[in-house]
């Protein structure tokens, strides 16, 4: 299957937990470690969530409480899975208002991901067997996350994006596998910008935009949506 061709699938099931998107494939991207102009943008969306967040009680924030529903619904613990948007701001705090410099590509979505209190990801195209189904998991699934060097065990209703090899390539909205990770050497990217029942599905579409923005204006590339749910 050419990467072009691969489908985004979304199963009945998650229409009942609140759960909102919006998927895109960008081709033809070239990545680099970093550039000077982006994080000078970078640095302002930072500083200012970083000043938001010193006033923000994040169990109280509606978003992020959004996404602590839609684990609540499928019985996923918060104290064990906190979205990723959460996990950032929690990390903005400790570093003091900075983030670690990843790669662009994945400097430039966590930066978006920080405004918008969305969770996004990047899954490098090449390295997803076949379609990308998002569904909940049976606790067949291989699971293996990044910074992890072993299997983790899965368990069944828990919803995650699974590809036709039965490999979760991002599980719930909290953490992403090592297979499709985004390198230096990634030139397709299949993109999630997940929301839940607080965000509208114009928020998300803002957020899109930015997002392919940025990713086109400093690493080149041309968009596709491949999915959307509202």
């Amino acid at each position: 299957m050419s990467e072009s061709n691969k489908q985004f699938i979304v199963h009945p099931e998650i229409s009942t937990i609140g759960l909102r998107g919006i998927y895109l494939i960008v081709e033809n991207i070239v990545n680099k470690e970093n550039d000077s102009v982006f994080q000078s943008y970078q640095k302002s969306v930072l500083k200012k969530a970083y000043e938001d967040a010193s006033q923000l009680d994040l169990k109280e924030d509606p978003i992020l409480k959004g996404f602590r529903s839609l684990h609540d619904a499928v019985g996923a613990p918060n104290r064990k899975n906190l979205s990723a948007p959460e996990n950032l701001y929690k990390l903005l705090i400790r570093n003091e208002g900075a983030l670690p410099n990843i790669n662009l590509l994945v400097d430039i979505y966590n930066t978006i991901s920080i405004k918008y209190k969305l969770a996004l990801g990047a899954h490098d195209l090449s390295k997803i067997d076949g379609n990308i189904h998002l569904k909940f998991t049976d606790g067949t699934e291989k699971f293996e996350p990044i910074g992890d060097s072993t299997h983790k065990p899965i368990k069944a209703g828990e919803y995650s994006y699974i590809d036709d090899n039965n490999e979760i390539i991002c599980y719930l909205d909290v953490r992403q596998v090592k297979k499709t990770a985004v390198d230096l050497d990634t030139n397709s990217v299949f993109f999630v910008v997940q929301g839940n029942a607080d965000t509208p599905s114009t928020y998300i579409e803002e957020a899109v935009a930015e997002l392919v923005e940025q990713v086109k204006k400093y690493c080149g590339g041309q968009e596709k949506i491949i999915g959307k749910i509202e």
